[in-house]
């Protein structure tokens, strides 16, 4: 079960997500402001923090500038009453993963926490083997068949991701958004481009093999 950490400085508003959260199946702790909530993580295992921007005490791009400084890559969704893109921009400056503006669509939010969660699992766990081939997060190699290849990022990122859900089918835009970023002005015909490349340079490994779902996306198939 993951653990949600809910900062927000309105009683009404903690309540709200946290039975929002619960009732998705996430387990949730709350604080009041940024102190607090740094008081919470350093007695409770934190997976994701929804984070308010306005607070007393400490906001939240001052909580999160605190989290980066200390090389805490902890993902971040801030949520607030806060539309100016100068707002949004300070947020993304500062180190927020993601940024919402208030009121919220539920249902977005969760959507929004899930793909947050599903790349801080790629980031944690670092390597994957298939059969004899291993791919090594850190080096962005793919090693196997008595060779080791030094991916470009986003081709790596994309087997990477693929890889960690075999059988699992994504859409080129959920691809888009967990690889490239929701902010970015790549268009989704990108996806087919890494995916052909991809396709192209691990011809012939049998280990593995990267389908195409007709009108769906695509997944991963291991085939050891």
């Amino acid at each position: 079960m993951f653990h949600i950490l809910v900062v927000d400085d309105d009683r009404n508003t903690r309540r709200l997500l946290q039975a929002v959260l619960e009732s998705d199946g996430f387990s949730v702790v709350t604080a009041c402001d940024g102190q607090e909530a740094l008081a919470v993580m350093d007695r409770e295992h934190v997976d994701l923090v929804v984070l308010d921007v306005m607070m007393p005490n400490m906001d939240g791009y001052e909580f999160t500038r605190t989290l980066r400084q200390a090389n805490d890559e902890l993902p971040v969704l801030m949520v607030t009453a806060r539309q100016l893109p100068e707002d949004k921009k300070k947020g993304f400056l500062v180190g927020t993963d993601d940024y919402m503006t208030k009121p919220i669509d539920e249902e977005e939010m969760l959507l929004r926490i899930r793909a947050l969660l599903r790349r801080a699992r790629i980031v944690s766990e670092r390597r994957i083997v298939v059969g004899d081939v291993v791919l090594d997060y850190d080096s962005m190699t793919v090693t196997g068949h008595g060779q080791t290849l030094e991916l470009p990022q986003k081709e790596f990122l994309l087997l990477y991701k693929l890889l960690s859900y075999p059988g699992k089918i994504f859409t080129r835009i959920q691809l888009m958004d967990e690889i490239w970023g929701s902010e970015t002005e790549t268009g989704w015909e990108t996806v087919t481009v890494h995916i052909g490349r991809l396709r192209k340079r691990f011809e012939g490994w049998e280990e593995f093999e990267i389908l195409s779902v007709r009108g769906l996306g695509y997944k991963a198939v291991r085939r050891v």
